[in-house]
């Protein structure tokens, strides 16, 4: 609808679809959901793009300038709606909010908010930042893209590059969100991750998205969706990496994430996307050896020099642990000061569990008292009452 209308008139798209599901929600909930869903939403804000069309000149003021058919109420309006065209147009849709002229922050949340359905909230969970920061970083992004008349179309070859950091970028977020959501009380929401996994896919079929990096990134996002069914049990409960059924991890996921990691290899560039999907191979591999978390372990120390984040460091500190031993991992732990986050707590009791019972329960109190989610705090007093049963918490 944007790419009809043009990127300056991109409230107007954002209306059309957004009545249509409305009329959708109305409608279904009276009649029944129709035989084919999809078509009857193509359909209807097909129809309510060409009334838009039709009846914008009495708008001249406001709409004018967005007629790209002068002509619009005296012939038929095409819209091409074919599955082939939205999936052309959702890659151009990308690149075009990947645009230099709005900063690479404001780039991935657009990207979040317009071509991945997030709301305001998660993508303020997923910056860590403020709903009201993420409104107007919203809104002046948007106001840049109608002010540039910025088309949605593939940039030429020699931009590609520029733009595609920010691409991946915006699909690792939407599937770390999709993988561990706090904003939605949900640990899992696998339509966040198959959708980012499916816009990836599409960079892997276009020549010059092609890259050593694309891939690699699918390559983790397969490794980690391997898992899906493990990670939770049958009453809904997060099932901790230790306790997993392999027997439950997908093997063709598993083989098609070794499969782009080794298409990733192509050429010198080692990003981040490959050290990622390097740790998530080895979390494949059920075997608790000193081999496995040697290699996680210097894969994480590669991955702290190339990019430095506090998930990352928190991460390398419990891979210290089963490769060397949970002492040293202390001492590592303590000086990373993470006050503010839940896990960094519930690792320092696994650390001190064996060694020292008032501070592994201190650690689980501060764990508890900090997480977000309902699910979290479940697992952590799941975790006092199995290691510390009879332990009242203060």
């Amino acid at each position: 609808m944007t790419k009809l209308f043009g990127m300056e008139y991109l409230h107007a798209a954002e209306d059309i679809v957004s009545d249509t599901f409305l009329q959708a929600a109305e409608t279904w909930g009276l009649k029944g959901i129709p035989q084919n869903p999809t078509a009857w939403l193509y359909s209807v804000s097909k129809n309510k793009a060409i009334d838009f069309l039709r009846h914008s000149k009495l708008f001249n003021a406001k709409v004018a300038p967005a007629l790209k058919y002068a002509q619009a109420a005296m012939h038929p309006i095409e819209i091409d709606l074919s599955n082939e065209n939205i999936r052309d147009t959702q890659l151009q849709m990308m690149f075009a909010i990947c645009h230099p002229a709005i900063s690479p922050v404001a780039q991935i949340g657009l990207s979040l908010n317009l071509l991945c359905g997030f709301g305001v909230e998660e993508i303020a969970d997923a910056f860590l930042t403020n709903k009201e920061t993420i409104y107007k970083r919203l809104k002046r992004a948007k106001e840049k893209l109608r002010a540039g008349k910025v088309k949605i179309e593939m940039p030429p070859p020699a931009e590609i590059d520029s733009r595609l950091d920010t691409v991946l970028t915006t699909l690792y977020l939407l599937f770390s969100e999709g993988y561990y959501s706090t904003s939605q009380n949900t640990t899992l929401r696998k339509d966040f991750c198959l959708e980012a996994m499916r816009l990836n896919l599409m960079l892997l079929e276009y020549q010059h998205t092609n890259t050593p990096a694309a891939n690699a990134l699918l390559s983790l996002m397969c490794f980690h969706s391997s898992r899906f069914d493990a990670r939770i049990d049958k009453n809904g409960e997060i099932v901790l990496y230790e306790e997993q059924d392999e027997k439950l991890w997908n093997k063709e996921l598993i083989a098609k994430g070794e499969y782009y990691l080794n298409q990733a290899s192509r050429g010198k560039q080692v990003t981040k996307y490959h050290l990622e999907a390097a740790i998530a191979y080895w979390h494949t591999q059920k075997e608790d050896s000193v081999n496995k978390w040697e290699n996680i372990l210097q894969l994480y120390n590669r991955l702290l020099q190339l990019e430095y984040s506090p998930i990352a460091a928190l991460n390398r500190t419990y891979a210290l642990s089963k490769a060397n031993s949970k002492q040293e991992a202390i001492i590592e732990a303590e000086k990373l000061q993470l006050k503010h986050s839940h896990l960094y707590y519930s690792l320092l009791a696994h650390l001190y569990m064996d060694s020292n019972k008032a501070k592994s329960i201190e650690n689980l109190e501060h764990a508890l008292r900090l997480a977000k989610t309902e699910q979290d705090r479940r697992v952590i007093t799941q975790s006092i009452a199995k290691h510390f049963p009879g332990t009242s918490l203060h």
